[in-house]
């Protein structure tokens, strides 16, 4: 189930990379293409619903110092599912100049996929 989170999150990473480089092309830049939004939406939210039902298995990772970098990464993605839930929240508000809140939804999942390779990985 670990890997699974991993691949998801890793293609939801992907997508989300086509999202940004779509939105900071943009000279007027304004709501991303719907179903590219709601796939990506779908891939992290379907990642960390396999994060949290792996970390509920046998511990890991206690030898390498790592125990805690699955609940940290968990953590992490979910702020960040969070922070994608108001960029949803602002596209049908019709209020966009979601700029600040696109680049902290971004820090918060890479940052917690990096901690989540370091996890997977080690």
């Amino acid at each position: 189930m670990l890997i699974a989170a991993f691949a998801s999150l890793a293609v939801a990473i992907g997508v989300g990379s086509v999202l940004a480089t779509w939105y900071l092309r943009q000279t007027n830049a304004g709501p991303a293409p719907w179903p590219l939004a709601i796939a990506h939406g779908f891939l992290g939210l379907g990642g960390l619903g396999c994060l949290l039902l792996s970390l509920g298995g046998p511990p890991r990772g206690v030898d390498q110092g790592t125990a805690s970098f699955g609940a940290i990464s968990a953590v992490l993605i979910a702020m960040a599912a969070a922070a994608g839930a108001a960029l949803l929240a602002r596209r049908f508000v019709k209020r966009w100049r979601g700029g600040t809140l696109i680049g902290l939804h971004a820090t918060l999942a890479v940052a917690g996929f990096v901690i989540l390779a370091a996890y997977v990985l080690a």
